[in-house]
């Protein structure tokens, strides 16, 4: 639903732009067509039974910037001259911990009975009630002591660390588009007011440099991420683009089916493996390549 409809939303807005006097004015545009999209998708969900929730990257070019959009734990970078320049980061319970556990602090009551704001470094023991333990709240980004009491024995609203951490034991992503039903395993408590629809935007301005055929700005989802590092991705940029023509369109193409089969790996006895013997990537990998200089480039 989002693939087929977002960009409608955002077209929609950046057509009630009368003129961009400064960036700031797209910016705006494309939060609000992510939230229009949410609001949409739970109008609708009650009619069609939607379940579920995405993560959603966009990208959108105008008047020679490029505006990169990303609500999720997928990932944007551009490669230019060999240079990585990140252009999102993801949003997972530990990128985002104080925004959570601040929202958690100032509405006590959607964390019920089940779950604390404060982070510990291991679930508190019943038998450790009274004695110090290490602790974080909302405030802070290093680690104090406090006295162990009742309610700290509650399930911590962040846990794990990693891919394996979570919001209420539940998801592991903190940003996205629907989810409007999703509750915590066993219980009523829903997850929906943790979970932010907006994305932040980054603006990379095209204009300010001279741009090669082989400069490109990689979308990817977490699958290809997750396995694969950015100068990973740049080596790759690298390797594939320099086998094709500059003019010749398909080398775009063959880097995207690079990077997919690159994650994915190879088919092994035990399973799909990567050159390292490592696990190949069992997520969704997806990946667009678009090229920022050159024949039939923007710039």
């Amino acid at each position: 639903m989002a693939s087929r409809l977002l960009h409608r939303h955002i077209r929609e807005q950046l057509k009630d732009l009368k003129e961009v006097t400064h960036e700031s004015l797209v910016v705006g545009a494309i939060e609000n067509a992510f939230q229009l999209m949410d609001e949409q998708m739970a109008r609708e969900r009650r009619g069609h039974q939607v379940e579920g929730g995405c993560c959603a990257l966009v990208v959108v070019y105008l008047l020679g910037k490029v505006y990169v959009a990303n609500a999720g734990d997928s990932r944007a970078i551009i490669v230019r001259n060999g240079e990585i320049i990140p252009m999102s980061r993801e949003f997972t319970p530990e990128t985002e911990r104080q925004r959570l556990q601040l929202l958690g602090f100032l509405k006590p009551e959607l964390l019920g009975s089940e779950f604390t704001h404060l982070e510990f470094p291991r679930r508190v023991l019943p038998k450790e009630l009274g004695q110090r333990m290490l602790y974080r709240d909302q405030n802070m980004t290093g680690w104090a002591y406090k006295k162990i009491e009742l309610e700290d024995l509650r399930f911590p609203l962040v846990c794990g660390e990693g891919k394996k951490a979570r919001v209420m034991a539940t998801i592991g992503v903190t940003r996205g588009l629907g989810d409007h039903n999703l509750k915590v395993c066993s219980s009523t408590l829903p997850i929906k007011p943790f979970l932010s629809c907006f994305p932040e935007v980054r603006v990379y301005d095209l204009t300010q440099y001279e741009h090669c055929p082989d400069d490109v700005l990689v979308l990817g989802t977490d699958g290809l991420w997750d396995v694969t590092t950015d100068c990973e991705v740049a080596a790759t940029v690298d390797r594939v683009l320099s086998a094709y023509e500059p003019n010749d369109h398909s080398r775009y193409t063959a880097l995207a089916q690079a990077l997919v089969l690159g994650a994915r790996g190879t088919p092994r006895d035990r399973g799909w493996r990567l050159p390292n013997n490592k696990l190949g990537s069992g997520d969704d990998i997806s990946v667009f390549v678009i090229p920022l200089g050159g024949p039939g480039s923007y710039s």
